[in-house]
């Protein structure tokens, strides 16, 4: 069951949470309380992460850890109003779009010197070390894992609809998600995101239809340093992706972010969900479809037969403000190797950050399928770095989330809202050259 849990309840909540961080010094026999907040809630993976706060509890008696679960459509507000506070967070949840900014006001404290005697770092995988480390050299956060996208479909749906297999391309997403599209059985296609987060799958087309010419180290630039934006083929994809919401999308989608998308693949609704292989997890404990109504697919490819797989992260940091730093540095280092960091992935389908990941059958089958296909074929499937690191990729979410919105709603057109992303992020990397 979900609950709901209203501003003013998620108020006290969280100035309970600052209040028992900022008491200090801990009690007087030495114990420490630990404020640790997250960012991706969901009551699953919620569960989890407690489970493995208790143990660590147990290996550390003389600290305590809060957990703080705000919302996820507030979460990354509520703790940088936490950070801003200088006082109220210690231990917390940074993501590849939130570090830039949060690290670019002093918020973050650099754990490379807690690491270097850390024997854990020698265990991690090239891409969490290269993850964890900024353009600088300093690490503000350990990578829990990595999100990479995928097609989740619907076996049964599809093959009522006379398909043999899932689409292959953003036009055989759309030709097949409208064909079962069926609004008076409130059976839809497609779970499209046009709320929170509706910016990184507008992207994804995007540069699945310029492929060909992209800047692997910066997935919105094409090889000669203009933007994704510029090119011709961006106004095709959206206007692909325009029809997919018209004609193959729940009209409520329109305000849909993670949550309701998923809720809307995992309840039966929609046949179609592209998302992160987390939602592996929670679709495994869905009472609505059974594990053999649904797989994954790769990728989306556009009209030159390539897509493009960015992958995104997460992780684990510690706060400037924290008062307690060492132990808040020593619960991330648990976190972030041995069973736990095993524990954590696995029970959140996250790719992994352990090397020792890469023998376990666990990611060789079922819904991981598609990943490994995606992983065997790098001349297809373009693994692709965003600029998700820059300060003002948080601003930058906001805009498009809104600006998208706009384009559904018939208030902009694709060429105006891409004319102006191109002039946006024009404008921001120039600046940054000056």
């Amino acid at each position: 069951m979900k609950h709901k849990i209203t501003a003013a309840a998620l108020a006290l909540l969280l100035t309970t949470a600052a209040t028992a961080c900022s008491g200090g010094e801990g009690t007087a026999d030495g114990t420490v309380t630990l404020n640790m907040v997250e960012s991706l809630t969901n009551p699953a993976r919620t569960e989890v992460l407690r489970n493995l706060l208790e143990d660590f509890e147990k290996k550390n008696p003389k600290i305590k850890v809060n957990l703080v679960s705000p919302p996820t459509s507030q979460a990354d507000q509520k703790i940088q109003q936490m950070l801003q506070s200088g006082s109220s967070v210690d231990t917390l949840e940074v993501r590849d779009i939130t570090v830039g900014s949060w690290s670019n006001n002093g918020w973050l404290h650099d754990m490379g010197g807690d690491l270097k005697s850390w024997s854990g770092w020698q265990n991690l995988t090239a891409a969490a070390t290269e993850a964890a480390t900024d353009p600088r050299g300093k690490t503000y956060f350990v990578p829990y894992g990595f999100y990479g996208l995928s097609l989740f479909y619907r076996t049964d749906l599809i093959a009522e609809a006379g398909y043999d297999q899932p689409p292959k391309t953003w036009d055989e997403l759309l030709e097949q998600a409208s064909t079962i599209q069926d609004t008076g059985k409130r059976r839809y296609g497609y779970a499209f995101r046009g709320g929170p987060g509706a910016v990184s799958n507008a992207a994804a087309i995007i540069e699945a239809y310029v492929a060909d010419r992209i800047d692997p180290a910066n997935g919105y630039k094409l090889s000669d340093g203009s933007t994704i934006f510029s090119a011709p083929e961006a106004e095709e994809a959206l206007a692909t992706y325009l029809r997919l919401f018209k004609e193959g999308s729940p009209p409520s989608s329109v305000a849909w972010g993670y949550p309701e998308m998923v809720e809307g693949f995992s309840n039966g609704s929609t046949a179609f969900l592209l998302q992160d292989p987390e939602v592996i997890a929670t679709l495994r404990e869905s009472s609505s479809i059974t594990p053999k109504q649904w797989t994954t697919a790769p990728l989306l490819t556009g009209p030159t037969g390539k897509a493009v797989q960015p992958l995104a992260t997460a992780g684990w940091g510690v706060a400037e403000g924290s008062k307690h730093k060492a132990e808040a540095v020593a619960l991330v280092k648990f976190l972030s190797e041995g069973d736990a960091s095993a524990t954590f992935t696995r029970k959140n389908s996250l790719i992994p950050i352990l090397k020792q990941a890469a023998d376990d059958p666990f990611y060789k089958t079922g819904p991981w399928a598609s990943y490994v296909t995606m992983n065997e074929n790098p001349r297809t499937y373009l693994t692709v770095a965003q600029p998700r690191d820059v300060p003002w990729f948080t601003e930058w979410t906001q805009k498009g989330d809104a600006d998208v919105q706009k384009l559904l709603l018939g208030k902009t057109t694709a060429k105006t809202m891409l004319a102006d992303w191109d002039a946006y992020w024009t404008a921001k990397w120039k600046s940054e050259q000056s």
